[in-house]
């Protein structure tokens, strides 16, 4: 597999990503309003296994899925899977705009991680790009100032969780292909949310099964984007860029719901995309290879 770094490749794969989660976030509100999260989440995962076979024949079969790693692929999908139900779980206990200013800190977890563990230079650029990308989700969110309460605990646990999700995932990326990663996140993840789903299961109707089949092949294949990203540039430099996702989002809500975009959101905006330019264009134009 070709993984000479590339700027202008990983942020194709991301643009792949944010379309993807974009979709996701529109068949999961539509989704939840009949079932419950976890049998979404292990639908979600079984339907997308079955989608990924093909690529999986195409790639050698099953036999080419071995790993060499399983300990860090368990220990990177619990790790996943827990951050999920925290940040779901935290939906119902704060306010949005609260729960989803505390999950854009899961890059400063993400960039601490990589230069600590990784070896990814945190450049003054890199700084940059993140400052700004947090403070524009501030702007957008404008979320509520009092006393932290368990909630909000809780979804900046499942933000530190993402990072290290991540960051785990640029270090798999070092020694595995992509399609090993998406993988053994399937198998992991199904086996995880198999017990609660089945507590919680009620045979879906037509249209829940519609968005559900919707959310396992975005779902899937938005992390096959995430995990392409990362072989072409530091998590670093590929996580910010996902900063985009916020105003992306406000703008379908505004299209799909009716849901006002205001100057705070086009002010935020202009403040991630600030950042994220200056991160690309800041790039080490030759970085050192990405693997070994």
């Amino acid at each position: 597999m070709d993984r000479t770094p590339s700027i202008p490749k990983a942020a194709l794969w991301i643009a792949g990503w944010l379309a993807l989660m974009l979709i996701v976030t529109v068949a999961g509100r539509e989704a939840t309003r009949d079932l419950n999260v976890f049998q979404i989440m292990e639908v979600r995962t079984i339907l997308g296994f079955f989608m990924l076979y093909p690529l999986i024949r195409l790639n050698g079969g099953f036999a080419a899925m071995k790993t060499s790693r399983p300990l860090q692929h368990i220990e990177r999908n619990l790790v996943h899977y827990a951050a999920q139900l925290g940040w779901f779980f935290a939906l119902t206990l704060i306010p949005l705009a609260q729960v989803v200013s505390i999950e854009f800190t899961m890059p400063i977890w993400t960039a601490i991680l990589a230069a600590s563990f990784l070896g990814e230079r945190m450049t003054v650029w890199k700084t940059a790009a993140i400052v700004l990308g947090v403070v524009g989700v501030i702007v957008i969110v404008r979320p509520a100032t009092g006393e932290i309460n368990p909630g909000q605990m809780i979804a900046l646990g499942a933000a530190v969780g993402f990072g290290i999700s991540i960051a785990m995932m640029k270090s798999l990326t070092r020694t595995e292909t992509t399609l090993t990663i998406i993988f053994w996140m399937q198998v992991i993840q199904a086996v995880v949310g198999f017990i609660p789903s089945l507590y919680v299961w009620i045979w879906p109707s037509a249209y829940a099964w519609g968005w559900m089949v919707v959310i396992a092949f975005c779902g899937t294949f938005s992390h096959y984007c995430m995990a392409r990203a990362m072989l072409y540039a530091d998590a670093t430099v590929v996580v910010p860029m996902d900063f985009l996702r916020v105003p992306l989002t406000a703008a379908a809500g505004w299209l799909l719901y009716s849901e006002r975009l205001d100057m705070f959101t086009v002010l935020g905006a202009a403040l991630i995309l600030t950042g994220n330019l200056l991160n690309l264009k800041a790039a080490d134009p030759v970085p050192a290879r990405v693997g070994t």
